[in-house]
């Protein structure tokens, strides 16, 4: 069965997310008020848009800590720009610290390639192999950078114990998993590579 991806749809760039979920045969659906926490789904994508703003709506709606108690719990979330932000001060369930508009504001937002964790083993072997992590879950080694799209992004400065760096920038990590937690500064949605969307699927138990 087609797992059910929800997407918070509060504010920000939710469209894009629901999108390429359903391109990749998830079916998504919109959390906008209390009542649709009480419907199934599978895992959370919290979207780029203002993190105040979708806190404060949060809040406001009644939403904030029964979505922050299912995330702690172990509910599948993928947090991207704002998103990230979300887990990591506001719910508090991602320990990274991280340091807003790092990379510029919108009118210095910009395109740029990263390097996937595993790339400079992938380089040493000269060949593609599969790893297991400690939950269980394998991922394939990838040697071809991962296309980054920065708006107004937050910059991870450091990682808590047990958070691992998935991508980075220059050294920088850019995109980190805790758990079942996948987190990045930059916006997924917006360009056509879906490793980061197939990792998070592969939480899904």
């Amino acid at each position: 069965m087609s797992p059910t991806i929800a997407v918070l749809a509060l504010q920000g760039a939710f469209i894009e997310h629901e999108q390429r979920l359903q391109s990749l045969g998830c079916a998504a659906i919109e959390l906008r008020q209390a009542a649709d926490l009480e419907r199934s789904f599978d895992g959370v994508v919290l979207p780029g848009g203002e993190s105040t703003v979708q806190a404060k709506l949060l809040h406001d709606l009644g939403m904030f800590e029964p979505l922050r108690q299912r995330i702690a719990e172990g509910l599948p979330a993928l947090g991207t720009c704002a998103g990230l932000i979300l887990l990591a001060d506001h719910f508090r369930t991602l320990p990274v610290t991280v340091r807003r508009n790092a990379y510029g504001r919108q009118l210095g937002s910009f395109h740029a390639e990263g390097c996937w964790k595993e790339e400079q083993e992938v380089e040493k072997a000269r060949e593609p192999a599969d790893t297991t992590d400690d939950s269980g879950t394998r991922t394939a080694l990838a040697p071809d950078p991962i296309p980054l799209t920065f708006i107004r992004a937050p910059r991870i400065e450091a990682l808590g114990p047990g958070v691992e760096p998935l991508v980075t920038l220059s050294g920088t990590p850019v995109a980190v998993r805790h758990r079942k937690q996948i987190a990045a500064a930059f916006h997924p949605e917006l360009d056509p590579d879906n490793r980061l969307y197939e990792m998070f699927l592969g939480l899904i138990a």
